[in-house]
This record gives structure tokens, C-alpha cells and sequence, in this order.
């Protein structure tokens, strides 16, 4: 049961100003960005590592040491740091797979932190379930040893083999090792010493840099932060924050700023994906869209005599039917000038285009000069 309470013509005056003052600031904050979220500090950065190993355990799914000859070296060399001597036997196991390990090492990392692996087959193992990947030291581009991985792997696919058929799903060559790996070397990187930072755009704009220096120096009170180009903002640590940048760092992205994009369309032709920003435009032009579509089909009859007969043969006699269908009642369409994005599909869409025939417009809007935007062809 609903019961109707009675407000005052004042409350209620108070409420509805309430929610269109809300209505009306709802779009304007959701539209900014902080400045953590759209650039990245120049040297606080993750380290690629990338290192060679062995996964032992498997049910048969390893590599076939026959086909695969550097992961039978691998094993002989292992089993040799262990004590057995293994060399000039035929060895014919099929639970052990050559693979490569892979992690990022990301930034202030310290020694004896544990980060995530990913392992991935290097012969022609089948499937890498169930194994276990023994200590595989991790380089970086320098070469030097800075985690070492081991652990069993998950992995996110699986294949089962019978006499007549197979099931493959996902990708069983590939896994993950939570936590795999253990840091053993630190990368030294003195943040508080610095006297300037360098902040990096992650979509570079000329627009965007000068809204992110005008807010920094807005909110320090003093010309600190200067764009360099549309992708660098660089700022000259005040010195009241002189060996607490991390502080400086904290206050500066928690600032927002509305970042500015250039309008671009990007169309992924194998899938039929149009993706189109909020700013692109569209000049004043007539489309009319139309196919011409042919379909032949045979039906072949066949044709014998008669029963009894002494005379005749049995034969195929083809039957052939062509249709033509020009799509008849497709008509020009004209479309306004400068008209936003949301029209411009709207307008499409009444034409009844495809995903598909949308990509040939669009192309062919673009070579008119009529397209105020830019297409990206992925």
C-alpha cells in the first residue's frame, strides 16, 4: 500500500532546484579526467624480463625430444648440474617442454617482492596443464638477473585427444604463474632527488598539455609546469617540495582537467567495427547507398524413358534459374551540414546501412572532403 504525503510548496521548490543544479553538474564532472589517469611520470616505468626454462610434469602433452633437439640439451645440461650423467642415452620422455618466461618488473620493486609470470611454449608441446616450471632466472635488456621464477602453472585453456577427434579450447600452450617469480635485484631510482619532473601524455595533444600546466601552476600559485610539446609538461619542483616529490606527485594528480581529442574514425574492417568520437562532423552531402545482387541457382532434372521401352536413355537435364535484384526504392538521401556524431549515425541508420556498406560511406565521405575527422584503418 503507497501512502501520499503532502510536501510544502516551498520544499518542493527546494527539491526540484536541488536535482537540476545536480543534473546540471553531472555532465561537467564526469567529463574531466585527473591527471593520474591520462599521463605517466617520466622514469617510474615497469622493466620488461624475459628468460629461458623447463616445465616438468606433464602427461605426455611435452615435447617430442626427437623434433625438438634444444630442449633434449636443456634437460641433459639440468640433469648434469644435478649429478646424472645422461649423455649418449636415447631419451624418449614427453612430460618436459622448452619454454619462455616472461614478467614486468614494475617500478620501485623491492629485493625479495614476489611479481607475475607468463610461460609459454617453445617446442611442440600440446598442452602445459598441470606442469610445474622449475627455477628459470629472469634478465633484462642489460642482461643481468633480476627475478627468478618457478612454480606450477594455470592455464587458461585445454585440449583432449581421442582416436577419431580433438577438442581445443582456449590456447593450453600458454600459462601463468601467480606470484611466480621473486625479485632479486632492485632498480636504483632516486625520485625525491629530482628538480624536474617530466610528465608524459598517454594521447598526445597540444590542447591537453597547456589545460594540465594551467591547472598545476593554478593550484601551486606559481609558474612551475610549462608544455613542451603535445606530449611532454614539465615541471620545475618548487622548493617547498624539495625532497618530498612523492607529496608533490600525490596533490598534482589528483587535479582535473578535461583532456581535448581530435576527431577521428576508427573503422576495423575485418570485424565491421566503427568507432566514432563525440567531435567528428560532417559537411553538407547526399548518399544513397544500393547493390546490385545476382543469384543463379541449378536445379538439374533428371529425365528417362519410358517403361518397357527399347529406346531411350536416362540423362540430367539442367535447369537454371537467374535473379536480379537491383534493390529498388533505395534514394538519394541528403545530409545536413554540420551535423553532430549522434546524427550522423542516426541518419545512416535510416538509410538501412550495414555495419559494413557504413565503412564504404565512410571512406567515401572522407575522399569527398565532406568527413571533418580523421580515419584510422585498424
Amino acid at each position: 500500500m503507497f501512502r501520499l504525503t503532502a510536501f510544502p510548496l516551498r520544499t518542493f521548490l527546494a527539491l526540484l532546484l536541488g536535482a537540476c543544479l545536480m543534473a546540471l553538474s553531472a555532465p561537467a564532472a564526469n567529463a574531466s579526467s585527473r591527471i593520474k589517469d591520462i599521463v605517466d611520470v617520466e622514469g617510474i616505468r615497469d622493466n620488461m624480463l624475459v628468460g629461458y626454462g623447463l616445465v616438468v610434469g606433464l602427461n605426455g602433452t611435452g615435447d617430442t625430444l626427437r623434433n625438438t633437439p634444444f630442449t633434449q640439451q636443456s634437460l641433459t645440461g639440468m640433469l648434469e648440474r644435478l649429478g646424472v650423467n645422461t649423455r649418449g642415452t636415447n631419451m624418449k620422455t614427453e612430460n618436459v617442454a622448452a619454454v619462455m618466461v616472461s614478467a614486468n618488473l614494475p617500478a620501485f620493486s623491492t629485493q625479495g617482492s614476489r611479481i607475475d609470470v607468463t610461460v609459454s611454449a617453445l617446442g611442440d608441446a600440446t598442452n602445459l596443464q598441470g606442469g610445474v616450471l622449475l627455477v628459470t632466472p629472469l634478465m633484462g635488456a642489460d642482461g643481468q638477473v633480476y627475478a627468478v621464477a618457478q612454480g606450477s602453472l594455470a592455464t587458461g585453456g585445454f585440449s583432449a585427444t581421442g582416436e577419431a577427434a580433438s577438442v581445443v579450447r582456449g590456447v593450453p600452450t600458454n600459462g601463468r604463474i601467480a606470484n611466480g617469480a621473486i625479485v632479486e635485484r632492485e632498480i636504483d631510482f632516486a625520485l625525491d632527488d629530482l628538480r624536474t619532473l617530466r610528465l608524459s601524455l598517454r594521447n598526445p595533444d597540444l590542447t591537453t598539455a597547456q589545460r594540465i600546466a594551467t591547472a598545476i601552476n593554478t593550484y601551486l600559485g606559481t609558474p612551475t609546469a610549462r608544455a613542451d610539446n603535445s606530449s611532454i609538461v614539465e615541471i620545475s619542483v618548487p622548493s617547498s617540495y624539495r625532497g618530498g616529490v612523492v607529496a608533490l606527485l600525490t596533490e598534482i594528480e589528483q587535479l582535473r582537467v578535461q583532456p581535448d581529442l581530435i576527431a577521428r574514425v576508427v573503422i576495423d574492417e575485418a570485424s565491421g567495427v566503427i568507432v566514432m568520437g563525440q567531435d567528428v562532423r560532417v559537411s553538407k552531402v547526399a548518399i544513397a547507398q544500393g547493390n546490385l545482387t545476382i543469384s543463379v541457382s541449378e536445379t538439374p532434372q533428371v529425365s528417362q524413358p519410358s517403361p518397357f521401352s527399347t529406346q531411350g536413355d536416362t540423362v540430367v537435364v539442367p535447369r537454371t534459374d537467374v535473379n536480379v535484384d537491383e534493390e529498388e526504392g533505395k534514394q538519394l538521401g541528403i545530409i545536413d551540414g554540420s551535423i553532430s556524431l549522434k546524427e550522423l549515425v542516426d541518419g545512416l541508420n535510416t538509410l538501412g546501412v550495414s555495419p559494413r556498406d557504413m565503412i564504404t560511406i565512410l571512406q567515401a565521405i572522407k575522399s569527398s572532403g565532406a568527413l571533418q575527422a580523421d580515419i584510422e584503418v585498424m
